[in-house]
């Protein structure tokens, strides 16, 4: 089992060097909840996650039908009321995959938000809570009419008079959520769904699961979000509500242009592109952009939080105000096709993800958990720094003392200085998982349908499309295709899937512990590099 803590050395701590300056923690806010749970030393699962819950018993109650989507924790099925006949969704959170005090923090905060904020047209609609032994399970309003990019996809006239519409309602969902004391703080297109398949449904905000409530001049230091709409005051681990601000911003100028402000292929590239700040109104379609519209997106990305517009300037600016009158001449076909092929390639890299994740045999977790006791040498449940140093080198891992801090401090979510048996396993499968070449193979093989040796046109369209074979999809196909394809042979190699899956970033926050530890080195290597330093 040496090969965990092999792969951790060799793709986790090689990257990361530095640990948070006394500084940055003085600038955490300790409370990062209203419910929060007291930490422990050892983590216990809990009876009970959520207060007040309608009962125990959901199956008497809803039918559950097909599903609808899944994610780390749980799955989101469609389900029928059996007494008033409405059609539901119920996000079935199962408690065997809430590993920490953290996880489960999270689980019940998002129901006492989602009870907390009122109802709103553009909110998807909270209807109640059941809890059993087995699970948690969130019953709201079903959205039927599918993501936000997909609608605009699929629409053969995409204008910026429709991205100033989208705009201005997700703007009016973040006034809401701050008029009552909530930052978003996952604001992407995924997380807002047409509530049906007609031309004028309303658009609705759908995740709150790393929402946080919070006081006027509250400030906080958890790095949470998806890397490509984060606000660079979080990688500071010091900032406020304007971090929705900020990450609308961006979903306005992908909005208007198919492609984010801040790319790069890893993770450290987009967030130098993120604290440098440089926006790109040169490419197309930005010559055909109004200036307004990049008045706009200016206000909204601008680096300094306190210079930043503040949503009711965003909903004053002229552009919004008239956003029924914005120009409506088509932005290009190129918009809608970037915009397309963004968000396909990273729902096959976390397809790919989920195959790996779900296919992780339990000896190997078994063999992890003896890991981490023959390590524990003074048998208390937990490893300190000098027990986690002394086993990496007694199973021949030779580490420097700053990458055994790190390593500790990435993994000890519950912040006592110690790793606990979850959080050990925990981090050990997830990193084992993205760098194990068995699992990355394996993974291969599900998409290779026909066992060719490669992946090609037709395994895509079946495992991106499922039965939605519009034949404008097969540009989008062979778009992927050729982005993977190193050789340009017209289709994907094994070599060419490795490399795929070692770029980009959104699909690797599949976990967030994961996706936190990994954000939080990064910060300090900002810390770290004087000139990425993020200026005020």
């Amino acid at each position: 089992m040496g090969t965990c803590m092999s792969a951790q050395n060799a793709s986790f701590l090689k990257r990361n060097r530095m640990r948070p300056t006394p500084i940055d923690q003085e600038t955490c806010s300790k409370s990062t909840s209203r419910t929060s749970v007291p930490k422990s030393q050892k983590f216990s699962r809990p009876i009970n996650v959520v207060m007040d819950p309608s009962g125990d018993d959901i199956y008497q109650r809803y039918e559950f039908g097909k599903e609808l989507g899944r994610g780390e924790f749980g799955i989101t099925y469609q389900c029928v009321d059996k007494i008033s006949g409405e059609n539901v969704a119920c996000k079935t959170i199962a408690k065997s995959k809430l590993r920490t005090e953290i996880d489960v923090e999270d689980v019940r905060r998002e129901v006492v938000i989602m009870r907390h904020l009122p109802k709103h047209p553009n909110i998807v609609t909270y209807k109640e809570v059941y809890e059993d032994k087995e699970a948690v399970y969130l019953v709201m309003e079903l959205c039927e009419g599918g993501e936000l990019f997909d609608r605009i996809v699929a629409r053969g006239h995409y204008t910026e008079r429709a991205a100033a519409l989208v705009t201005k309602t997700i703007l009016e969902v973040v006034q809401v959520c701050h008029k009552h004391g909530v930052i978003h703080r996952d604001l992407k297109p995924e997380n807002f769904l047409y509530a049906n398949a007609s031309e004028n449904a309303q658009l609705k905000a759908i995740d709150f699961g790393l929402s946080i409530f919070f006081e006027p001049g509250q400030k906080f230091c958890e790095i949470v979000g998806s890397p490509y709409y984060m606000a660079p005051e979080v990688l500071r681990r010091n900032y406020g509500p304007e971090v929705d601000v900020w990450s609308a911003g961006v979903i306005l100028y992908i909005l208007l242009c198919g492609v984010p402000p801040f790319w790069a292929e890893t993770e450290e590239g987009i967030a130098h592109a993120i604290v440098k700040g440089t926006i790109d109104f040169n490419r197309d379609p930005w010559p055909r952009v109004s200036d307004e519209a990049k008045d706009l997106v200016k206000g909204m990305l601008d680096a300094n939080p306190y210079n930043r517009f503040t949503v009711e300037e965003v909903l004053e600016h002229h552009w919004i105000q008239n956003a029924d009158k914005v120009s409506n001449v088509c932005l290009g076909e190129g918009v809608r096709a970037k915009i397309k092929q963004f968000t396909l390639m990273n729902k096959f890299k976390k397809k790919v993800l989920r195959v790996v994740a779900d296919n992780l045999p339990q000896d190997q977790v078994h063999g992890i958990k003896q890991m981490f006791y023959m390590m524990d040498t003074d048998k208390n449940g937990n490893l300190s720094f000098q027990e986690l140093k002394d086993g990496l080198h007694m199973m021949g891992q030779t580490v420097a003392e700053p990458e055994v801090q790190l390593l500790m401090d990435a993994a000890d979510v519950d912040g006592n200085g110690m790793l606990n048996c979850e959080e050990f396993v925990t981090m050990a499968v997830h990193l084992q998982r993205l760098s194990n070449d068995d699992h990355i193979r394996h993974a291969f093989l599900q998409f290779d349908k026909n066992k060719s040796g490669f992946i090609e046109f037709e395994d895509l369209k079946i495992s991106l499309f499922d039965d939605n074979l519009a034949p404008q999809n097969d540009q989008v196909i062979n778009d992927i295709i050729f982005d993977a394809d190193l050789d340009k042979d017209g289709r994907i190699s094994y070599q060419d899937f490795k490399v795929m899956m070692s770029t980009g970033t959104d699909w690797k926050m599949g976990s967030r512990q994961y996706s936190k530890a990994m954000l939080n080195a990064l910060s300090m290597r900002l810390f770290k590099d004087k000139s990425m330093q993020l200026k005020n």
